[in-house]
């Protein structure tokens, strides 16, 4: 069965292993792999992964179009291996994110990244939502989505924003809110405007509780996503392959869904 990993992290070679051990400490989790491309081939051979769509985030204004500009260059050299999202920072103004909303498009990148908790944002505030204006659902938008440590992802946040723009697709990471399954299962289900990846939750979940999630959610709502370098493609193959699922459902979280989503 052909897998296409909805959520991946790559970084340039030179500063992979700072960037992510820093997602490390800020999670308090050590990584599994360093995030250089090359490393993230292998896993994807090992497992059998045959498409991944990659991203980065930008902490500060001024990486956002040099981690653009990374990101398409991986998605020119991957061959149709990689398909990417661009970042934007939430200090950007109005004319800079729509400039670069146009450059982006015009490189081909399929989507954003946005990170709240790490780019220090609410997903509902008053400048993300001035943000999701300015886009206009010209591309859909990955939210990374829940912490309980935080106040800016929680997924009743995501919501206010996903009824406020119905015409803007997003996604919400890590089954609709990392550590924070049961609020989003809550709030989530039956918005039509958002889709979730389960990368970072099955290591988490009993295979009933991940399983009861997904149908709540819909399964053709659902992407499969390793959240590279945190996690073993392998590991998360064999994690999935837990759940109680027909083939049918399989094939759509594992392929399906996310090319379908992407337009691929």
């Amino acid at each position: 069965m052909q897998i296409f990993d909805a959520h991946v992290h790559i970084y340039p070679d030179k500063i992979a292993e700072k960037a992510a051990a820093n997602v490390g400490k800020f999670y308090e989790i050590p990584m599994k792999y360093n995030g250089m491309i090359s490393t993230l081939l292998d896993n994807c051979k090992k497992a059998g992964v045959e498409r991944c769509l990659v991203h980065s985030v930008a902490t500060t204004h001024d990486q956002v179009c040099k981690i653009n500009d990374f990101i398409h260059a991986s998605v020119e050299a991957s061959g149709g291996m990689f398909v990417g999202f661009c970042t934007l920072h939430p200090s950007m103004t109005a004319d800079e994110i729509d400039a670069e909303v146009k450059r982006v498009i015009s490189l081909g990148l399929h989507g954003i990244k946005l990170h709240p908790d790490c780019q220090k944002f609410a997903i509902d505030d008053k400048h993300a939502m001035e943000m999701y204006e300015i886009i206009d659902g010209r591309l859909p938008i990955l939210f990374h989505t829940g912490d309980k440590r935080y106040n800016y992802s929680h997924p009743s946040q995501l919501k206010t924003a996903a009824l406020r723009f119905p015409k803007q697709r997003m996604i919400a990471a890590h089954l609709g809110g990392y550590s924070e399954w049961e609020n989003a299962v809550k709030v989530l289900p039956g918005i039509e405007n958002i889709w979730y990846d389960e990368s970072s939750s099955l290591n988490y979940l009993t295979p009933e509780k991940a399983k009861e999630y997904i149908l709540a959610y819909g399964v053709e709502r659902v992407f499969w996503g390793t959240d590279y370098p945190m996690w073993s493609a392998s590991d998360e193959v064999e994690r999935f392959d837990r759940l109680d699922l027909d083939e049918t459902q399989r094939r759509k979280i594992l392929w399906d869904n996310i090319t379908g989503f992407l337009g691929l």
